[in-house]
């Protein structure tokens, strides 16, 4: 298990150059035992145990895969926040899939990831753990202030996380090829359709709406971004045609270019393969 946190946790967007802004937790004490080879988000590996923050008994623990829509929103919500976090890595793949397991049952019924662990709570869902998250931590905040505002930023990312991501996610096409039958060409032309219907209309939600800035709300990156990066990651992945897409990839870009989405990908977690 791997810890990974921001430079600071008051820090705004994981910058370079933290700027406070009345963190709602105390400071975090990078000092670790029990745990070999940790690693913090900057790189820095301490050979030490527990991971321990002033004036908490545990640390926030969040299982994970590395190529997971889901986790990987929750990763980037974590970093914008500066929040340390333990990786518990959560293999969908090794063994017939870790996440099948009777131990990961008990966390998730669900057998899906990210599962969170905040002193003895235990949370699933993606968007409600993020949402959990900007209730105890609202600064930096994910949401704009007015409810207009938050409903639109709800809407974006909900049209990602409950109309896009379902049908293309593991379970799903794993059905499609291990129960239906399907081959893998007639499996990649169905990602790839929902996918691409639905960005294309997530492109016509942002180009529509004078409220789209350099990020999908303005110009801080928030709740709809931290969906809409991990979506884009996939679709480029499984080859997808977003040429046709221009505002989606400019805000992509511009959310990659910071170090919160810079190290929450899945190349850079420690269990990516």
């Amino acid at each position: 298990m791997s810890v990974l946190g921001a430079r600071n946790p008051c820090n705004r967007l994981g910058a370079s150059k933290p700027v406070c802004t009345q963190p709602s937790r105390p400071h975090f004490r990078r000092l670790v035992r029990n745990v070999h080879g940790v690693r913090l988000l900057g790189g820095k590996v301490i050979d030490s145990r527990i991971f321990a923050p002033v004036g908490f008994a545990a640390v926030l623990k969040l299982h994970s895969y590395f190529r997971s829509s889901a986790s990987y929103r929750v990763r980037i919500a974590l970093n914008l926040k500066g929040l340390p976090y333990a990786y518990a890595p959560v293999s969908l793949v090794r063994d017939g899939g870790e996440q099948l397991s009777a131990a990961f049952r008990a966390l998730n019924p669900n057998a899906l990831v990210p599962v969170l662990e905040d002193d003895g709570r235990v949370l699933t869902q993606s968007l409600a753990i993020i949402e959990y998250l900007e209730e105890l931590h609202p600064r930096p905040p994910l949401l704009p202030a007015d409810p207009p505002s938050r409903a639109r930023v709800r809407a974006l990312a909900l049209t990602i996380a409950c109309e896009i991501h379902p049908l293309n996610n593991l379970r799903v096409l794993n059905y499609l090829t291990q129960k239906l039958g399907v081959d893998e060409r007639a499996r990649s032309a169905w990602y790839r359709y929902w996918v691409e219907s639905g960005l294309r209309a997530v492109e016509a939600m942002l180009i529509r709406n004078a409220d789209t800035g350099r990020f999908c709300h303005g110009e801080r990156p928030g709740l709809a971004d931290c969906c809409l990066v991990p979506q884009v990651f996939n679709a480029r992945r499984f080859q997808c045609r977003l040429d046709d897409m221009p505002t989606i990839l400019r805000i992509y870009d511009a959310c990659m270019a910071l170090p919160a989405f810079a190290h929450a990908a899945p190349e850079v977690q420690p269990d990516a393969q």
